[in-house]
This record gives structure tokens, sequence and C-alpha cells, in this order.
């Protein structure tokens, strides 16, 4: 079984698409993540949900979670104008880690080694350059435990 053969169609997102759209997708499709491409169509990262929620979270609370109860409740609005004021790439690691990328011919073996050493939830599946679609994490274990989910 190749990539191709197990890829489904996926929403993607430019670098340059509102932080708080690119959450909304995720929120309401429940995904583990979303493709990042160039203006071109190039895929070039993938923005993991994680990534979301810790763009969320300022650093010094991250880096003390002990903090968090000193915080208190911070309204859900002043979290969504900050993802508001944001862009998908102020939302990326820096550096943009290696990216979760096959081509269509590739084996369902290749494709869970690159997924398990990037530690990613989906990877995107691609011929001549373009998006053919994405295999999540959980679309390859449904593959592998079969009729007995």
């Amino acid at each position: 079984m190749r990539a191709r053969d197990i890829a489904e169609p996926y929403p993607v997102v430019g670098f340059g698409t509102p932080a708080v759209e690119a959450a909304r997708l995720i929120a309401r499709d429940r995904l583990p993540g979303l493709v990042v491409t160039d203006a071109d169509g190039t895929p070039r990262a993938v923005l993991p949900a994680s990534e979301v929620v810790r763009f969320m979270v300022p650093d010094y609370v991250q880096d003390d979670p002990a903090l968090a109860g000193v915080l208190g409740d911070v309204p859900i609005q002043q979290i969504r104008a900050e993802l508001e004021d944001a862009t998908v790439a102020d939302l990326l690691s820096s550096p943009t880690p290696e990216l979760a990328l096959l081509h269509g011919d590739d084996t369902v073996v290749e494709l869970a080694a690159l997924m398990a050493r990037l530690r990613s939830p989906l990877c995107a599946v691609v011929d001549n350059g373009m998006v053919l679609g994405v295999v999540t994490a959980a679309r390859l274990l449904e593959l592998v435990c079969g009729d007995d989910l």
C-alpha cells in the first residue's frame, strides 16, 4: 500500500492566514494540525494543534506552570484577540522543524517511520510538488487496527 492510497483531502493554510482562522479549522474539524503552504501551494510546514495551544500560554507560564494558578482565569476574549492579531507564521516554532512530507509512491512503513521520527501528528503526501492529501496518525492507526475499532 502506498501513501497516495490512504491520503485524504485536508485543509491547508498559508503563512499569512490569520491564526484565529487556523485555530477555528482545527477546532471545528478536530484536526491534529494543518499543512502550511507557500503562495504557490508547495507544502512548507506542519502546524500541530499543540503549537496553537502553546501560543495561547505565555512563555513564563510554560516555564513555571505554578504561575497559571496565580493568573486566575484569563478571559477567552483576550486569548481570541491575541489569535486575531497573529498569523500562522507567528504560531510556528522558529526555526520551522523538518516537514513531514512524503511522495505518493512511498510506502506505509516509510510514512509511519517519518511520523514517528518527527513526532508529527500528520504527514502531507505530494506529487509534483502539490499536496495530494494528508495522512493523520489516527488514519494510520485505523489502517493498522482494521475492523476491530
